[in-house]
């Protein structure tokens, strides 16, 4: 499991051009290094994070790694799970990169919004695009249009929110869901995301067709890890999974 933590409270964990480099830079090794199975991303101090530092360029004009923001929003080939455990206000692009994530834990103070609207300026970093497809378009649109902070528990009934941590601790509740991955096959676990991720807007009957060509699929049907499980099971013994 690997934690990324966006560490740059004096301003509120927005990023800059600098900090998103180093941001893309770190999911490019986690997504390129075989035995790291997991990454959590989460912020320091009070906020997760309020997008992009417009302090450090105004005009927003410096761009985004090619991997979208914060080196995430646009990795559309990272079959790895990501969680995002949301310690507090996540917004703008902040709020994008909790959407890109498979799984969101939040605390009971986290706040999600798109507020752009308000400012004149359209968030386009995929956070629209997924929010819509995850809650639908009415409910979407209650965000999108308005640019309103929704709370935590408003999430969870929404249902992008996956867990609310009660105690504040979205590490340790982050770290509870990468157990519950841990315990599946790595490479099971990156075919069904790839599998999910790849046809989400696809026809049914198309999508069942075709995820058979998928690579991670591919890697899965030939693996070790394809042999372990149904032996483990026979032999009622967990199965030790090497990824391969």
């Amino acid at each position: 499991m690997t934690l990324f933590t966006i560490d740059r409270p004096a301003v509120a964990n927005a990023l800059d051009k600098a900090a998103q480099a180093e941001l893309a830079q770190a999911f490019d090794a986690f997504q390129a290094d075989d035995s790291q199975w997991i990454a959590i991303l989460t912020g320091a101090g009070r906020y997760f994070c309020a997008g992009y530092d417009l302090r450090s360029d105004p005009q927003g004009k410096a761009g985004l790694p090619a991997t979208g923001f914060g080196g995430l929003t646009a990795r559309f080939d990272l079959h790895k799970p990501v969680i995002a455990a949301i310690n507090g206000p996540a917004v703008g692009g902040g709020f994008e990169l909790a959407l890109a994530c498979d799984i969101i834990v939040a605390a009971p103070e986290a706040r999600f919004a798109l507020p752009e609207a308000k400012v004149g300026v359209t968030a386009l970093g995929g956070g629209i695009l997924r929010l819509t497809r995850a809650i639908g378009h009415h409910a979407a649109m209650s965000i999108v249009l308005t640019g309103r902070a929704v709370g935590a528990e408003e999430g969870r009934r929404m249902g992008f929110v996956t867990e609310i941590a009660e105690d504040g601790d979205v590490v340790a509740a982050a770290l509870r869901w990468a157990d519950g991955i841990q315990a599946c096959s790595p490479l099971a676990v990156r075919g069904s995301k790839a599998v999910a991720c790849t046809f989400a807007d696809a026809d049914l009957g198309e999508a069942m067709d075709r995820q058979w060509e998928l690579p991670a699929i591919r890697a899965l049907l030939g693996s070790d890890d394809a042999r372990e499980g149904p032996a483990a099971f026979r032999e009622r013994r967990p199965p030790r999974w090497t990824g391969a």
